[in-house]
């Protein structure tokens, strides 16, 4: 039988920053790509029968929350907001031009940012344009990041109308006092409103997002705030740690740092989190997933189909993910490309009649390999190991976490124990070739 880790074992691990891990390699490693190489391994990584799944990237919010480590900007401007819309349908035509014969789209998802502020005409616009430009399959799932406090019935029936089958609705905590803390002022009623108007658009999954590790947030704080989104039925939760990173992202630095919670303070919210919501019924996925056993995501889950990409875990297994809009990231068997970051430069591109391609990388048959290891490990808790040099480094630096007994080993496969598995992320570094520890660009790993 493996030991029991210590305390202040897993608190040490708890305050390592690595990768999350919603791709292999991480963005970390992406450098400069070339507009030509990206043409290419779109005309050579897309075949005729592959189903596609699209991000879109809307960099706008009405106002910045505080603890945000999004690629967004607070705008109020019509003007520059319709100009972004007109930049997004250019980019589709340049994109669908840029395909290769394919079976559509089987999975889109809005992002930002908060997509809605394009609003119900400007939403219309652009799912006319994307069904038109790559199509869409029957069944597929039309997904949205929604912010509670943006959402009315005119937008809710239109998104209702315009078929998407999932929205997400970020309420991080419901304590009034917690939420002054971070910049961002919602009502309870506000969250319960807009969950109720998305249900009566026939908007059948709602995911809700929480967070622990906010500053003033104590354990009663996420027990309460996870009993709120129990109670009002979400089909899917998530609950991240937040990432306090004010060298990348200058508005945290508005975030009083004495405030946070210390790293035994973020264990303990993120045991408590997890508690309330099994109590509820809910099934944990992986790292910090959690749905209802009859959800789609928990299915694929206990079949061993659970996936992982730029937006968490995912039933999603389109063999290429486009990325639509500035910052976007999309994946193709050729590599990795990320579009401008900044909307400016983004749209300049496009104008110019150029894919807004600034980086990437080209990925080798280790990096694959690695990744579909990492990618297991990080929803499973568990894999097969293939024979080979990779797996050989990998497990020389996984003895320290087995004798820790956070990971079991048996013939041709590894298991992460249940006092392992909220460090995950540790146990699949150990398969990433790249990783070197850095302060200030990983999160804390709890």
């Amino acid at each position: 039988m493996s030991p029991a880790a210590s305390p202040r074992l897993l608190r040490a691990l708890a305050e390592a920053r690595v990768p999350r891990y919603t791709s292999y390699p991480t963005a970390a490693q992406f450098g400069p790509l070339e507009e030509a190489e990206y043409r290419r391994w779109l005309a050579e990584g897309v075949r005729p029968d592959d189903a596609l799944s699209l991000y879109v990237h809307v960099p706008f919010c009405r106002e910045l929350c505080l603890y945000c480590a999004c690629h967004t900007r607070p705008t109020r401007s019509g003007w520059r907001i319709a100009e972004y819309e007109a930049a997004l349908g250019a980019e589709a035509a340049l994109l669908a031009a840029a395909l290769p014969a394919h079976a559509g789209l089987s999975h889109l998802h809005l992002g930002g940012g908060t997509p809605s502020i394009l609003g119900p005409a400007g939403l219309r616009a652009l799912l006319a344009t994307l069904r038109a430009r790559f199509g869409v399959r029957p069944g597929a799932e039309l997904a949205i990041e929604l912010d509670p406090r943006l959402l009315d019935e005119e937008l809710a029936e239109a998104l209702g109308e315009l078929g998407f089958t999932r929205a997400s609705l970020g309420v991080q905590d419901i304590a009034p006092e917690v939420q002054a803390r971070i910049g961002r002022i919602q009502p309870v009623a506000m969250v319960e409103r807009a969950v109720a108007l998305l249900r009566g658009a026939g908007i059948g999954g709602i995911n809700l997002d929480l967070m622990y590790g906010l500053p003033g947030q104590t354990v009663a704080h996420v027990e309460a705030s996870a009993r709120f989104a129990a109670a009002l039925g979400a089909d899917r939760l998530a609950v991240f740690g937040y990432a306090h990173l004010p060298g990348m992202k200058a508005h945290q630095r508005a975030i009083d740092a004495a405030a946070l919670p210390g790293t035994g303070e973020r264990l303990d919210q993120a045991e408590a989190a997890e508690a309330v919501l099994r109590d509820a019924g809910y099934v944990a996925l992986g790292l910090d997933h959690f749905a209802r056993p009859e959800d789609p995501l928990a299915r694929a889950a206990a079949a061993g189909r659970l996936r992982r990409n730029f937006q968490g875990y995912t039933t999603d297994d389109a063999p290429v993910l486009l990325g639509l809009g500035a910052s976007a990231i999309g994946s193709l068997p050729g590599g990795f490309a990320q579009n401008a970051v900044d909307e400016r430069r983004y749209a300049e591109a496009v104008a110019a009649g150029r894919l807004p391609i600034a980086r990437g990388l080209a990925v080798t048959a280790e990096d694959r390999l690695r990744a579909g290891l990492i990618e297991r490990l990080m929803c499973d808790f568990a894999l097969d190991l293939p024979a080979g040099p990779v797996t050989e480094e990998a497990l020389a630096r996984v003895a320290p976490l087995e004798r820790d007994g956070l990971v079991r080993r048996l013939p041709g496969r590894i298991e992460v124990t249940p006092a392992g598995q909220r460090f995950v992320r540790q146990v699949a570094a150990c398969f990433d070739a790249y990783f070197a520890p850095e302060a200030g660009r990983h999160s804390v790993a709890v």
